[in-house]
């Protein structure tokens, strides 16, 4: 049965052999039932309830793309995309977390109908390659970045805008720690490092709380009152139909959020899903990938599930590619994955209890180097195109906003680009995105 439906032979794999990849993988992304609660907790969600969301919706999304494409691909909330629910959308914009939820269900869709109907390669023909790398490393900057400032390590000072945190405190000095101890075993290349890295950094928080130091500061781990429970907390869900009148209030404001969601899970998706695909032998001769418009279309339907459950976008992650490194070929792989995920929803007291601010911090700075490592790829040898970089990772970052840094990004993109005499190579919708941009950053703030 499990040959017929996943072609198991095919692709010359087995039951075991996807079973343990799936495993593995799951081990690799878990680290997002710490990460994800702690950022959308600070839009007023309860965490409890968007920890058990999140396992949830990872669960279905990673259950559908093995039933649908076949693919041997995890899902959960991806890192970016919380980062710009939370503190561009809600905490930047100030609109609620039920709106933010209704956008992240109106993006999925509008990604799902471009899927279906076959525009995705003229999208990402449009859009200067440069600019997609430039964005992917400036997220990879703002969540390092934020994760720092979660931590304390850096914070707002009045003399010189920005300074160190007291870094003797205990809450710090774990982060430190954690920060090491993940990269460590990242760059030894040891299997699921940053879930390993947060393990071992909650476990000596642990042991700083039970110790008495810095107990006071209520920020490090402690010991779980329950590790396993069964009272789940649905509050969040269907939260999104809540949202709808107030984010249809402002119509610019609407479009820049839209837009900045779906470039964001567009690219990423793309960037995680194809490069997957062709590690797997998906790849044809003619440069095709086989199944890829169903992986797709798996992956906006987790954005949709993710939306209604009452979490960030849900999309694929590149984290996958250590379960594939170990064999797994099919749509079992991301079954199991599956399951681990509804599985773990009974762990929130542990999860919650054990990854803090100071425990997630090494998991934002070590994916913003993973992030930030496509910047290798961008033509620094032509200065128009290393303005439009830098000016977009750096306002992405000093305006704590990633849509901010795309509008910047794109405007001064075409601005250098027109003053090189090549207006005319420009393709229609980045002067569409460049009005768009001008709009919002001028009359829609």
């Amino acid at each position: 049965m499990f040959n017929k439906l996943f072609k198991l032979d095919a692709n010359k794999t087995d039951i075991k052999t996807e079973i343990l990849a799936g495993i593995t993988t799951f081990l690799a992304m878990s680290y997002i039932l710490g990460v994800n609660p702690g950022l959308l907790s600070e839009t007023g969600m309860p965490i409890s309830g968007v920890f058990i969301v999140t396992a949830i919706a990872s669960g279905i999304a990673c259950i559908i793309m093995g039933l649908l494409a076949n693919y041997p691909i995890g899902l959960a909330p991806g890192m970016g995309l919380n980062a710009l629910f939370t503190y561009t959308i809600v905490l930047g914009m100030g609109l609620s977390w039920q709106a933010a939820l209704a956008a992240v269900f109106l993006s999925s869709i509008i990604f799902l109908i471009i899927t279906i109907i076959g525009i995705r390669e003229a999208i990402l023909n449009a859009i200067p390659k440069d600019l997609k790398l430039a964005i992917g490393s400036g997220i990879g900057f703002y969540l390092a970045f934020l994760g720092l400032a979660n931590a304390g390590i850096v914070v707002a000072d009045p003399s010189t805008i920005i300074g160190l945190g007291e870094l003797s405190s205990s809450h710090i000095l774990l982060a430190f720690f954690g920060i090491v101890i993940t990269l460590i075993l990242y760059v030894r290349k040891v299997p699921a490092a940053v879930f390993l890295g947060l393990l071992l950094t909650a476990i000596i928080g642990v042991v700083m709380s039970l110790l008495g130091y810095g107990s006071a500061e209520m920020v490090l781990p402690s010991m779980p009152t329950e590790w396993v429970s069964f009272n789940l907390d649905m509050s969040v869900l269907g939260g999104f139909m809540q949202g709808f009148n107030e984010l249809f209030k402002d119509i610019p404001t609407l479009v820049i959020i839209l837009f900045s969601m779906l470039f964001v899970t567009f690219f990423d998706t793309t960037g995680t899903l194809i490069p997957l695909a062709k590690e797997c032998g998906y790849e044809k001769e003619d440069g095709t990938t086989e199944g890829i418009n169903r992986a797709f279309i798996s992956d906006a339907l987790g954005g949709i599930i993710g939306a209604v459950m009452g979490s960030s976008t849900v999309t694929a992650y590149v984290e996958s590619a250590t379960g594939i490194g170990l064999g797994g070929r099919t749509g079992l792989t991301a079954i199991t994955i599956g399951v681990l995920f509804l599985l773990s929803v009974f762990f929130a007291p542990t999860v919650l209890a054990l990854f803090t601010p100071s425990v997630t911090t090494a998991a934002l700075v070590t994916v913003g180097i993973l992030m930030f490592v496509q910047i290798r790829d961008i033509d620094w040898d032509n200065l128009s195109i290393v303005a439009a970089v830098f000016i977009t990772i750096i306002m992405m970052v000093l305006s704590y906003s990633i849509s901010l840094g795309i509008a910047f990004g794109f405007i001064t993109y075409t601005i250098v680009s027109v003053a090189n005499g090549k207006a005319k190579e420009l393709n229609p919708l980045v002067w569409v995105l460049f009005v768009v941009f001008l709009i919002y950053l001028f009359f829609g703030l």
